[in-house]
């Protein structure tokens, strides 16, 4: 089986590093082509204003100039030697990709590329925690479950317009006993924030961070089996229409457009 990783942490990120060795306990035929730079938040983004450029840094390793989807169009277009990937794993990821962040991730937006290409693809995130400003990750959870379940998810099959998106808790190993297919969830409070600062020379600018405040999650959701500790697995895919709203709509506005009514005249007193 011919496996291509990605990732949106970079070249170098050390949740690169646990993906190629959960890779290597599937297949020896692994190839990697991940951004050159961090590009976390990127989602879908295609780089088209700037030349990709590429590093080749072995064989069967690259470094791209551009974001995860720009990576997983490269390799299996144009670096790949050969047939193409059988199966594109994304991550592992620094931190979490659950509930509305799977629409900003790089990391899930490097498996629906795969998708998009055909090939079966699977987005893989590690959570975190942080005790006294120390962020604390436990890669080997990763490491110990992706095989297994990787494997698992290809003896079942999924449909071509579907990705898996599996979010390993913010436990060790050995505090791990579940895995939970899930769907996606949504939080209920805004967790983004803008904050204001100023430099030295009296200008301000603005750093986008995010705040750690907990959801009340709903059961089945891939939030409440990240908080209780399961691993989540969720099919996700790009059709984003609300189908309910369509139903309710189509009496209501369908047929000949609506017109522009005239403006009407105000007269003076």
């Amino acid at each position: 089986m011919r496996i291509l990783l990605t990732n949106d942490d970079g070249i170098h990120a050390e949740g690169l590093q646990s993906l190629e060795r959960i890779a290597r306990a599937l297949s020896d035929d692994i190839w990697i082509c991940a951004p050159e730079y961090e590009q976390s938040g990127a989602s879908r983004a295609l780089t088209l204003a700037d030349p990709i450029r590429v590093r080749r840094i072995d064989p069967r390793r690259f470094a791209v100039e551009g974001t995860p989807t720009d990576c997983v169009a490269m390799a299996v277009q144009e670096l790949i030697e050969g047939a193409a990937p059988d199966l594109v794993l994304s991550g592992v990821n620094r931190g979490q990709n659950i509930a509305e962040d799977v629409t900003l991730s790089g990391t899930v937006a490097g498996a629906i590329e795969g998708m998009a290409l055909g090939v079966p693809s699977i987005a893989l995130s590690q959570s975190m925690t942080f005790a006294h400003d120390e962020m604390i990750i436990h890669w080997a959870t990763a490491e110990a479950y992706g095989p297994g379940i990787i494997r698992r998810l290809l003896e079942i099959g999924w449909p071509k317009d579907v990705i898996m998106n599996v979010n390993f808790p913010a436990l060790a190993p050995e505090d791990v006993t579940e895995v939970e297919v899930t769907r996606q969830g949504f939080r209920d409070s805004h967790m983004r924030r803008m904050e204001k600062r100023t430099d030295l020379r009296g200008r301000d600018y603005y750093w986008t961070g995010f705040i750690a405040k907990p959801s009340i999650p709903a059961e089945g959701t891939d939030l409440k089996a990240v908080y209780d500790g399961r691993i989540s697995v969720t099919p996700l895919h790009i059709d984003l229409t609300h189908n309910a709203t369509v139903a309710a709509m189509k009496g209501l506005l369908g047929g000949s457009p609506p017109k522009a009514e005239p403006a009407k005249m105000e007269t003076g007193s």
